[in-house]
């Protein structure tokens, strides 16, 4: 994010597209050799509970704006139904069995060396309908290589404050699920984006950022084999917890400490952001399996106090 930042600053042109004037870099390649490492703990720009719930929203392949917007309230695009068209969670994960995601992992079950376990978000459809909600990436192509999975990400567009750090978190995401899948190691995460820009609206805010001269990168504890029963027992807690019940003991002991440890995220983004209630929040903080969530879970308490 530094780098990007820094960059753009530095060396964008000027354009001025739909959404206002922007400062863009274009056939931008990012390189991710420790996929992981998702997340960046900075005073402004560490992110993990709206990418998570992001995340939620695709594997449930949703196209509710009211699921989205319940984590990311200003989520743009909703049609006068209330639904996403270029919502990525039904174009992946629609069909179950038959997905376009299972689809391609049983290809590269069945053929590791092939070129054509591509996944493909943006079609010739989004160019007819003049939707607002067009996705912004186009593909995901997963290779198999010497025992690891690597996955290249075409983006067609990039917003360098808001949308790359969900992006890069969700992508990643997909990429470990599949690897998991695949009992296949986690290789390197390639980012490639044809307009990486940054909107003039966010320039100040970009300066802001680079100032505070420091970014930790947090890896997250790897993911276990065999993660799809475990994700729909994370599925079915988040909806429980975004209708306001409650999940129980027993529901997290059915998810291990990884998924479990997610799920207690969304309990704590729940009352930190929906009930606002602190002692919640530290209840549920204390019962986390891992460390490396706490940077975020205090700055959620500090901001709650």
């Amino acid at each position: 994010m530094l780098e990007v930042h820094e960059d753009i600053l530095a060396n964008g042109r000027a354009i001025n597209p739909a959404r206002g004037p922007a400062w863009e870099r274009t056939g931008v390649l990012l390189e991710l050799t420790n996929p992981r490492a998702r997340l960046s703990r900075t005073e402004t720009r560490g992110r993990l509970f709206s990418p998570l719930g992001e995340l939620s929203w695709y594997l449930a392949a949703s196209e509710a704006a009211s699921f989205i917007r319940y984590y990311v309230t200003a989520y743009p695009g909703a049609d006068s139904e209330g639904v996403m068209p270029g919502a990525y969670g039904p174009r992946l994960f629609r069909g179950g069995g038959d997905s376009q995601f299972r689809r391609v992992r049983n290809l590269l079950a069945a053929r590791p060396d092939t070129r054509q376990a591509v996944l493909q978000i943006f079609n010739e459809r989004d160019l007819q309908t003049g939707q607002e909600d067009v996705p912004c990436t186009c593909s995901f192509q997963f290779l198999a290589r010497r025992g690891a999975l690597d996955l290249i990400v075409h983006m067609r567009s990039n917003d360098a404050f808001w949308g790359l750090l969900h992006d890069v978190f969700c992508f990643t995401m997909f990429h470990e699920i599949m690897a998991s899948d695949l009992s296949l190691r986690l290789g390197t995460y390639r980012h490639f984006v044809g307009s990486l820009h940054l909107y003039e609206r966010n320039v100040q805010r970009s300066r802001e950022f680079l100032g505070e001269g420091w970014q930790t990168r947090v890896e997250m504890p790897a993911m276990p084999p065999d993660p799809w029963d475990s994700i729909q027992h994370f599925l079915r807690a988040e909806a429980t917890i975004r209708a306001g019940g409650e999940v129980t003991n027993e529901d997290l002991g059915q998810l291990g400490d990884y998924w479990g440890d997610l799920v207690r995220l969304l309990l704590i983004f729940r009352h930190s952001t929906k009930t606002r209630d602190l002692s919640a929040v530290t209840r549920v903080a204390k019962s986390l399996r891992s460390d490396i969530y706490r940077l975020f879970v205090d700055a959620k308490a500090t901001r709650l106090t």
